[in-house]
């Protein structure tokens, strides 16, 4: 079993958007039927992450700790703990 899909529901969408970009995700916008814009990355082994906004149905995603693995040669090597825009802990592996 493997993981196949991240969402991540936030108040602060293009703020969460510039942040995990920055970390090297290539977000494309996306709306599915009626459904509200968002922003999907795909990550290795198809992993999707998607970013949505806010609704009266879907409030904003709460604590969660996230981990990625990233190969940046503009960070340092190693284990970084960051915090994205609305709190959350990213555990990023840089190699």
């Amino acid at each position: 079993m493997r993981a196949h899909l991240i969402v991540i529901y936030t108040e602060r969408l293009e703020a969460c958007r510039d942040f995990y970009a920055g970390l090297g995700l290539a977000f494309e916008r996306e709306r599915h039927g009626d459904g509200p814009e968002h922003y999907a990355a795909v990550l290795d082994d198809d992993v999707v992450l998607e970013l949505y906004p806010v609704s009266p149905g879907r409030p904003a995603t709460g604590s969660l700790r996230l981990g990625l693995c990233v190969e940046d040669a503009s960070r340092p090597a190693g284990r970084q703990v960051l915090t994205d825009p609305d709190g959350r802990a990213v555990d990023l592996l840089v190699r």
